[in-house]
């Protein structure tokens, strides 16, 4: 595989990680979890969705490997399953801190 293949593969890579950040939810359930372990019931009150919804986002951060899970009786704990998942998060946080205006402001993505 020459480098230019290899850069071509990680950024495909890198663009489906960053589509799991995009979605609003799966962003919140994220920053949630940077503060701690939640159930998905904590999530849904904190967040304001569905059971279904938040329970099918927290399900798609697992199989991705953003997110692990703590059984503890009838209850199950979630948590962020890497410290570079909160690096990224507070990366995006200085990013927008510096340049947040400009983003808010860009007409190549509106919000739906």
């Amino acid at each position: 595989m020459t480098s230019s293949t290899q850069a071509t593969t990680d950024v495909g890579l890198a663009a489906k990680l960053f589509r799991g950040f995009a979605d609003p939810m799966r962003l919140g359930i994220l920053a949630e979890l940077a503060d701690g372990e939640r159930r998905v019931t904590d999530l849904v009150q904190a967040l304001g969705g569905s059971q279904g919804n938040v329970s099918g986002h927290v399900a798609c951060l697992k199989g991705c490997g953003l997110v692990a899970d703590r059984p503890e009786g009838r209850q199950v704990f979630y948590r962020i399953a890497s410290p570079t998942v909160v690096g990224v998060l507070r990366a995006a946080e200085a990013l927008l801190a510096e340049h947040g205006h400009e983003v808010a402001l860009c007409s190549n993505y509106r919000e739906t």
